[in-house]
């Protein structure tokens, strides 16, 4: 099939891949390169990189509503668009310029997390089960109609970074077998109870509450990880929280129970993994033999 992909982060890349070698990638959309680093340099997106190494023309604007690049759009006469995590809205023209439609690699089980940020929410919420959906796209946010789902556990001490990397390579074999079968598959509307939404993190939600119960704040470490971050104060540093498991004890929120066991409003937490200031990541255990705790982290 002739395609068009439009995609932009990590996440998108191993989908990106493996149409490139099964089909013609007429085109990548991306979005345009941001302001990154200590400098400041523009750096082009994680698949405007695959789609330079794959020999790929690229396009990046800013948006899909000008008449005209909806028109150098529909000039690249694709048969399909495929979309995975582009971040532009696309209007209708867009939309129904491919042949046969757009497709949405979506990291959920919808109608569950529809949005932005699916598997932080998913693994936030406490959810046991999430997966990937191929979706025919519609006008709304995240509404169309499934051709194809595939399902997958989340682990007791999954982050979402863990689970980000499964579901790119879930979403990359769940795209090309559609295209596959796409002549057979039989699009099924969303039903509408159990929709949710997926909002993007926010700054706010960030910060470790000591008073919520243990199971809460484990799977807020463990969804937040590793970007943005949950985090806390020891001492005078905020220090981010990247992996955890559920403990044995209790005591006054915040308390140190040992090592680094956390007590909870209910139960504790242990903090395996974690990431001081200026740091790279680093195992709790170690980064106790430079690290004093005070008796509580607020």
């Amino acid at each position: 099939m002739r395609i068009v992909f439009m995609g932009t982060p990590e996440f998108s890349v191993p989908s990106l891949r493996a149409l490139a070698q099964r089909h013609e990638v007429a085109c990548v959309y991306t979005q345009p390169p941001r302001p990154a680093g200590r400098g400041k340099r523009e750096r082009p997106s994680a698949v405007h990189r695959a789609a330079v190494e794959l020999g790929l023309p690229v396009r990046h604007p800013v948006s899909l509503r000008d008449p005209q690049a909806q028109a150098e759009f529909a000039a690249l006469k694709p048969d399909v668009a495929v979309v995975v995590a582009y971040g532009l809205i696309l209007p209708a023209a867009i939309l129904q310029a491919p042949r046969r439609g757009c497709l949405n690699i979506h990291a959920s089980l919808l109608p569950r997390w529809r949005g932005a940020a699916p598997i932080h929410r998913a693994i936030m919420a406490g959810d046991t089960e999430t997966g990937i959906c191929i979706m025919q796209m519609d006008e709304g946010l995240d509404t169309g109609p499934v051709l194809l789902r595939r399902r997958t556990a989340i682990g007791p001490e999954e982050t979402t970074g863990d689970l980000h990397d499964r579901l790119a390579e879930m979403g990359a074999a769940a795209i090309v077998e559609t295209l596959e079968r796409l002549d057979s598959l039989v699009p099924k509307p969303q039903p509408t109870e159990g929709a949710t939404y997926a909002a993007k993190i926010d700054k706010s939600e960030t910060r470790v509450d000591w008073t919520r119960p243990a199971v809460e704040i484990d799977r807020m470490i463990r969804g937040l990880s590793p970007f943005p971050g949950a985090w806390t104060m020891i001492g005078d540093e905020r220090v981010k929280l990247l992996r955890s498991r559920m403990a044995q004890g209790s005591g006054v929120p915040g308390q140190v129970l040992g090592g680094f066991r956390i007590a909870a409003g209910e139960g504790a937490v242990e903090i395996t993994e974690l990431q001081r200031e200026g740091r790279r990541p680093m195992r709790a255990q170690d980064a106790l033999r430079g690290l004093t705790l005070p008796a509580r982290l607020g």
